[in-house]
């Protein structure tokens, strides 16, 4: 084109729209009309894990669903990337630049760009391991330590794809990562997960009858088909955790599905302060 341009003659130029013109548009429709196929066979694939699971009797995805998810969005996201690379080198071919002449202003160009996209790079590397080695998927739970932040960044995963991680947290807030700052990643549902509660009582209570009442609350807890279904097994008493002079907190634990310990912590602890309360003893689990 550049040729073209420089003679200035009308029907050079024609020429031009109907040769390498007319190929640079169809190149153009192509890629738009694949990634709109890639767009649309990423998200076939991935309804279909998501009305498999809700098809199903289980409560949480299985750990293979969440991956075969988080797999499907990053190579749509790669294929896309090779495609608009592919699809900006043959465009540049029919505009008349010379690729070969190019290579060494684009090697110096490429140094300075080298050090600032460090971290692009960084981050590519980094989502590569995080996909491989399983870290988290779609749907996770996970508490991520980013570099320079005080707060980790915690919520549920939405999007994963080679560079960055996005999160939404109970607030609906949506939090982006970069894949290259992440220093640690909390996974809180995978395969299964543990509730926590502590029971604060005063010093003065008999610690044989808290422990019996807790235990009674587990047993009850288990048998109950609703929470069942979310618990592995029968709550536990860990006993005392912390003492001071005025209270000591009693531990108790539950192993849940994965992601359901919140759920299963809210309803141990309403029923902890009930059964204590029905005892005549204060308490603020």
């Amino acid at each position: 084109m550049t040729e073209y341009l420089a003679a200035g003659t009308g029907s050079d130029l024609l020429d031009w729209a109907r040769s390498s013109g007319l190929e640079i548009v169809l190149l153009v429709i192509g890629a738009i009309l694949f990634s709109r196929l890639t767009t649309f066979v990423r998200d076939r694939i991935t309804r279909r894990i998501d009305s498999g699971f809700r098809s199903s009797d289980s409560l949480v995805r299985t750990e293979a669903a969440k991956h075969r998810h988080a797999l499907a969005q990053v190579l749509s996201w790669l294929v896309l990337t090779i495609v608009y690379f592919l699809l900006t080198i043959e465009v540049l071919k029919r505009l008349g630049f010379e690729l070969g002449g190019l290579v060494a202003p684009a090697a110096v160009i490429g140094a300075a760009i080298g050090f600032g996209a460090q971290r692009i790079v960084q981050d590519l590397l980094a989502g590569f391991f995080l996909i491989t080695e399983r870290q988290y998927g779609f749907g996770d739970v996970v508490s991520i330590a980013v570099t320079g932040q005080p707060e980790p960044a915690e919520g549920t995963v939405e999007d994963v794809n080679l560079r960055i991680t996005t999160l939404r947290n109970a607030d609906g807030s949506v939090i982006t990562v970069p894949n290259g700052q992440i220093v640690k990643v909390t996974n809180l549902s995978k395969d299964w997960a543990r509730a926590a509660i502590d029971v604060p009582v005063p010093a003065t209570a008999d610690i044989t009858r808290i422990n019996e009442i807790l235990h009674e609350v587990g047993e009850r807890a288990y048998q109950d088909g609703a929470l069942k279904s979310l618990l592995l097994d029968e709550p536990s008493v860990m006993g005392v955790e912390d003492l001071t002079v005025d209270q000591m907190n009693i531990r108790m634990v539950a192993r849940t599905l994965p992601g359901k310990q919140f759920d299963v912590g809210r309803e141990l602890r309403a029923r902890v302060a009930a059964a204590l309360r029905r005892e005549g003893l204060s308490e603020s689990a």
